[in-house]
Parts: structure tokens; sequence; C-alpha cells
């Protein structure tokens, strides 16, 4: 068993979505996503923060620390 890396964690428990449905939120390409959850690339500020936004718009439970380190 390898624990969730945080983007996979942000869009699978967090959000419930699929990495097209992140990548739409982020506004970048689903490959990105796929990037971000493989730990070859992390999203950057302003996406971190389209991502926020969404999560706090929908009411969804967030922490910002999940961008750093997945939730137990």
């Amino acid at each position: 068993y390898s624990p969730m890396r945080p983007m996979e964690y942000i869009r699978r428990e967090v959000f419930g979505i699929s990495q097209m449905a992140m990548a739409a939120i982020a506004k970048v390409n689903q490959a990105t996503v796929s990037r971000w959850e493989s730990g070859d690339s992390e999203p950057n500020r302003v996406e971190m923060g389209r991502i926020r936004e969404k999560a706090l718009e929908n009411c969804l439970k967030w922490r910002d620390s999940w961008f750093f380190e997945a939730a137990e």
C-alpha cells in the first residue's frame, strides 16, 4: 500500500471527480493532472488557487495543507 499523493487525494477524496474534470477546474489539460498525481510536477499558485476556490464554492471540506501532504 502506498499513500495517495496530495493531488490525487484532492481529486478523488475531496472532489470525487475524474482527471478531466479536475483539469477543467484548474484550466490545464488532463495530462498535467496526471503528472501532478504521479509526482512529476506540481500545480502552480494560480492553479492551486482555482482548485481551492472551487472547493470552497462547492462547500467541500478543505485544507490548504492538502496541496503539500495528503490527509491521513
